[in-house]
Protein backbone atom coordinates (compact mmCIF):
# COMPACT_ATOMS: atom_id res chain seq x y z
CA UNK A 1 0.00 0.00 0.00
CA UNK A 2 2.82 2.42 0.80
CA UNK A 3 4.28 3.15 -2.61
CA UNK A 4 6.43 6.28 -2.66
CA UNK A 5 7.49 6.32 -6.30
CA UNK A 6 7.79 9.90 -7.54
CA UNK A 7 7.72 11.39 -4.05
CA UNK A 8 10.40 13.40 -2.26
CA UNK A 9 10.89 13.04 1.48
CA UNK A 10 13.02 15.08 3.88
CA UNK A 11 14.12 13.18 6.98
CA UNK A 12 16.08 14.60 9.90
CA UNK A 13 18.20 12.47 12.18
CA UNK A 14 18.64 10.16 9.20
CA UNK A 15 22.01 8.66 10.13
CA UNK A 16 20.87 6.52 13.04
CA UNK A 17 17.97 5.03 14.95
CA UNK A 18 14.45 5.61 13.73
CA UNK A 19 15.50 8.15 11.11
CA UNK A 20 17.84 5.64 9.50
CA UNK A 21 15.29 2.83 9.38
CA UNK A 22 12.53 5.09 8.03
CA UNK A 23 14.90 6.47 5.39
CA UNK A 24 15.85 2.98 4.25
CA UNK A 25 12.19 1.95 4.07
CA UNK A 26 11.09 4.93 1.98
CA UNK A 27 14.15 4.53 -0.24
CA UNK A 28 13.24 0.88 -0.87
CA UNK A 29 9.74 1.98 -1.86
CA UNK A 30 10.87 4.44 -4.49
CA UNK A 31 11.18 7.80 -2.75
CA UNK A 32 13.85 10.40 -3.40
CA UNK A 33 15.33 11.60 -0.14
CA UNK A 34 16.82 14.71 1.41
CA UNK A 35 18.66 13.38 4.45
CA UNK A 36 19.79 15.64 7.29
CA UNK A 37 22.04 14.73 10.19
CA UNK A 38 24.93 16.22 12.17
CA UNK A 39 27.02 13.04 11.83
CA UNK A 40 28.62 13.29 8.39
CA UNK A 41 30.50 9.99 8.63
CA UNK A 42 27.48 7.94 9.67
CA UNK A 43 25.31 9.59 7.02
CA UNK A 44 27.78 8.82 4.25
CA UNK A 45 28.35 5.28 5.45
CA UNK A 46 24.62 4.60 5.38
CA UNK A 47 23.67 6.28 2.09
CA UNK A 48 26.77 6.98 -0.03
CA UNK A 49 25.80 4.16 -2.39
CA UNK A 50 22.43 5.85 -3.00
CA UNK A 51 23.74 9.18 -4.30
CA UNK A 52 21.35 9.07 -7.27
CA UNK A 53 18.32 8.95 -4.98
CA UNK A 54 19.47 10.90 -1.93
CA UNK A 55 20.84 14.34 -1.13
CA UNK A 56 23.04 14.05 1.97
CA UNK A 57 23.33 17.16 4.12
CA UNK A 58 25.42 17.49 7.27
CA UNK A 59 23.79 20.11 9.45
CA UNK A 60 23.34 21.54 12.91
CA UNK A 61 19.55 21.27 12.85
CA UNK A 62 19.20 23.92 15.57
CA UNK A 63 20.36 26.69 13.21
CA UNK A 64 17.33 28.06 11.29
CA UNK A 65 19.42 29.66 8.55
CA UNK A 66 21.12 26.31 7.85
CA UNK A 67 17.75 24.55 7.76
CA UNK A 68 16.48 27.05 5.18
CA UNK A 69 19.59 26.55 3.05
CA UNK A 70 19.24 22.77 3.25
CA UNK A 71 15.60 22.79 2.17
CA UNK A 72 16.47 25.13 -0.70
CA UNK A 73 19.22 22.70 -1.75
CA UNK A 74 16.80 19.76 -1.75
CA UNK A 75 14.19 21.73 -3.70
CA UNK A 76 16.80 22.75 -6.26
CA UNK A 77 17.76 19.12 -6.83
CA UNK A 78 14.36 17.38 -6.72
CA UNK A 79 11.92 20.21 -7.50
CA UNK A 80 9.45 19.57 -4.68
CA UNK A 81 9.01 18.16 -1.17
CA UNK A 82 6.08 15.84 -0.49
CA UNK A 83 7.03 14.52 2.93
CA UNK A 84 8.82 15.77 6.05
CA UNK A 85 9.68 13.43 8.93
CA UNK A 86 11.36 14.97 11.96
CA UNK A 87 13.34 12.22 13.71
CA UNK A 88 16.25 14.23 15.13
CA UNK A 89 16.12 14.17 18.91
CA UNK A 90 18.06 13.87 22.14
CA UNK A 91 17.07 12.90 25.66
CA UNK A 92 19.51 15.22 27.39
CA UNK A 93 20.44 14.59 31.00
CA UNK A 94 17.98 12.16 32.60
CA UNK A 95 17.28 10.59 35.98
CA UNK A 96 17.29 14.02 37.68
CA UNK A 97 14.43 15.76 39.44
CA UNK A 98 13.18 19.12 38.27
CA UNK A 99 15.06 21.17 40.86
CA UNK A 100 18.29 19.53 39.67
CA UNK A 101 17.74 20.27 35.98
CA UNK A 102 20.59 22.06 34.25
CA UNK A 103 19.17 25.10 32.45
CA UNK A 104 21.62 24.94 29.55
CA UNK A 105 20.80 21.28 28.97
CA UNK A 106 17.08 22.05 29.09
CA UNK A 107 17.54 24.69 26.39
CA UNK A 108 19.61 22.32 24.25
CA UNK A 109 16.97 19.59 24.42
CA UNK A 110 14.26 22.06 23.39
CA UNK A 111 16.42 23.37 20.54
CA UNK A 112 16.94 19.88 19.11
CA UNK A 113 13.56 18.30 19.84
CA UNK A 114 11.14 21.16 19.34
CA UNK A 115 12.72 24.16 17.63
CA UNK A 116 14.35 22.10 14.87
CA UNK A 117 10.98 20.51 14.04
CA UNK A 118 9.48 23.97 13.82
CA UNK A 119 12.32 25.19 11.58
CA UNK A 120 12.00 22.31 9.10
CA UNK A 121 8.20 22.54 8.95
CA UNK A 122 8.38 26.30 8.42
CA UNK A 123 10.84 25.75 5.57
CA UNK A 124 8.91 23.03 3.69
CA UNK A 125 5.35 24.26 4.13
CA UNK A 126 5.42 26.97 1.41
CA UNK A 127 6.27 24.35 -1.23
CA UNK A 128 3.61 21.98 0.08
CA UNK A 129 1.02 24.76 0.05
CA UNK A 130 1.98 25.61 -3.53
CA UNK A 131 1.53 21.97 -4.57
CA UNK A 132 -1.62 21.48 -2.46
CA UNK A 133 -0.12 18.31 -1.02
CA UNK A 134 2.07 17.34 1.89
CA UNK A 135 2.68 14.91 4.72
CA UNK A 136 4.47 16.04 7.88
CA UNK A 137 5.30 13.67 10.72
CA UNK A 138 6.85 14.88 13.96
CA UNK A 139 8.34 12.15 16.15
CA UNK A 140 7.10 12.84 19.68
CA UNK A 141 7.02 10.42 22.62
CA UNK A 142 4.67 8.88 25.14
CA UNK A 143 6.69 10.99 27.60
CA UNK A 144 5.20 14.05 25.96
CA UNK A 145 1.70 12.83 26.81
CA UNK A 146 2.23 11.40 30.28
CA UNK A 147 5.53 12.83 31.51
CA UNK A 148 8.38 10.63 32.71
CA UNK A 149 9.80 11.38 36.14
CA UNK A 150 13.46 12.34 35.88
CA UNK A 151 13.02 13.50 32.27
CA UNK A 152 11.66 17.03 32.47
CA UNK A 153 13.51 18.40 29.46
CA UNK A 154 12.65 15.49 27.20
CA UNK A 155 9.03 15.16 28.33
CA UNK A 156 8.30 18.88 28.07
CA UNK A 157 9.96 19.22 24.66
CA UNK A 158 7.96 16.31 23.26
CA UNK A 159 4.76 17.77 24.76
CA UNK A 160 5.57 20.92 22.81
CA UNK A 161 5.94 18.85 19.64
CA UNK A 162 2.48 17.36 20.22
CA UNK A 163 1.04 20.84 20.76
CA UNK A 164 2.60 22.07 17.52
CA UNK A 165 1.18 19.06 15.68
CA UNK A 166 -2.35 19.92 16.81
CA UNK A 167 -1.96 23.54 15.69
CA UNK A 168 -0.41 22.75 12.31
CA UNK A 169 -2.90 19.98 11.61
CA UNK A 170 -5.73 22.50 11.92
CA UNK A 171 -3.95 25.27 10.03
CA UNK A 172 -3.29 23.28 6.85
CA UNK A 173 -6.22 20.86 6.87
CA UNK A 174 -7.80 22.46 3.79
CA UNK A 175 -4.59 22.58 1.77
CA UNK A 176 -4.03 18.89 1.14
CA UNK A 177 -1.44 18.74 3.92
CA UNK A 178 -1.62 16.44 6.93
CA UNK A 179 0.46 17.03 10.05
CA UNK A 180 0.65 14.23 12.59
CA UNK A 181 2.87 13.00 15.40
CA UNK A 182 4.08 9.57 16.45
CA UNK A 183 4.41 8.91 20.18
CA UNK A 184 6.46 5.78 20.85
CA UNK A 185 7.02 4.35 24.28
CA UNK A 186 10.52 2.88 24.54
CA UNK A 187 12.00 1.97 21.15
CA UNK A 188 15.30 0.11 21.08
CA UNK A 189 17.52 2.83 19.61
CA UNK A 190 21.06 4.13 20.30
CA UNK A 191 19.33 6.94 22.21
CA UNK A 192 17.82 4.41 24.62
CA UNK A 193 21.00 2.35 24.78
CA UNK A 194 22.83 5.41 26.09
CA UNK A 195 20.33 6.05 28.91
CA UNK A 196 20.87 4.88 32.50
CA UNK A 197 19.55 1.35 33.06
CA UNK A 198 17.33 2.56 35.90
CA UNK A 199 15.65 5.09 33.60
CA UNK A 200 14.96 2.49 30.91
CA UNK A 201 13.56 0.03 33.49
CA UNK A 202 11.26 2.75 34.84
CA UNK A 203 9.82 3.21 31.34
CA UNK A 204 9.57 -0.43 30.24
CA UNK A 205 7.90 -1.40 33.51
CA UNK A 206 4.99 0.80 32.45
CA UNK A 207 4.51 -1.09 29.17
CA UNK A 208 1.98 -3.96 29.37
CA UNK A 209 3.93 -5.90 26.72
CA UNK A 210 7.02 -5.59 28.96
CA UNK A 211 9.37 -4.91 26.07
CA UNK A 212 10.75 -2.16 23.93
CA UNK A 213 9.25 -1.54 20.52
CA UNK A 214 11.42 -2.26 17.50
CA UNK A 215 12.66 0.21 14.94
CA UNK A 216 10.90 -1.76 12.22
CA UNK A 217 7.55 -1.49 14.02
CA UNK A 218 8.00 2.26 14.29
CA UNK A 219 9.11 2.64 10.67
CA UNK A 220 6.14 0.68 9.35
CA UNK A 221 3.67 2.92 11.18
CA UNK A 222 5.55 6.07 10.16
CA UNK A 223 5.45 5.03 6.51
CA UNK A 224 1.68 4.58 6.65
CA UNK A 225 1.16 7.98 8.31
CA UNK A 226 3.03 9.79 5.50
CA UNK A 227 1.51 7.73 2.70
CA UNK A 228 -1.05 8.95 0.18
CA UNK A 229 -3.54 6.51 1.68
CA UNK A 230 -3.50 8.25 5.05
CA UNK A 231 -5.44 11.29 3.90
CA UNK A 232 -8.16 12.02 6.49
CA UNK A 233 -6.16 12.05 9.71
CA UNK A 234 -4.38 15.22 10.76
CA UNK A 235 -3.41 16.95 14.00
CA UNK A 236 -3.35 13.49 15.59
CA UNK A 237 -0.79 11.71 17.76
CA UNK A 238 -0.42 8.04 16.87
CA UNK A 239 0.58 5.83 19.79
CA UNK A 240 3.18 3.09 19.56
CA UNK A 241 3.29 2.05 23.18
CA UNK A 242 2.80 -1.69 23.66
CA UNK A 243 -0.45 -0.98 25.47
CA UNK A 244 0.81 1.81 27.73
CA UNK A 245 -1.26 4.60 26.20
CA UNK A 246 -4.95 4.49 27.09
CA UNK A 247 -6.10 7.71 25.40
Amino acid sequence: MNNFNGQVAVITGAASGLGLVISKKLLSEGAKLGLLDFNETALKNAFESHSDEAELITIDITKPELVEQSIAQILKRFGKIDILINCAGITGITNVQSHEVDINNLQKVFDVNFMSSFYTAKAVLPNMIQNNYGRILHIASIAGKEGNAGMLAYSASKAAVIGMTKVQGKEYAEKGITVNALAPAVIQTPLVDAMPEAQVKYMTDKIPMKRCGTLEEAANLAAFIVSRESSFTTGFTFDLSGGRATY
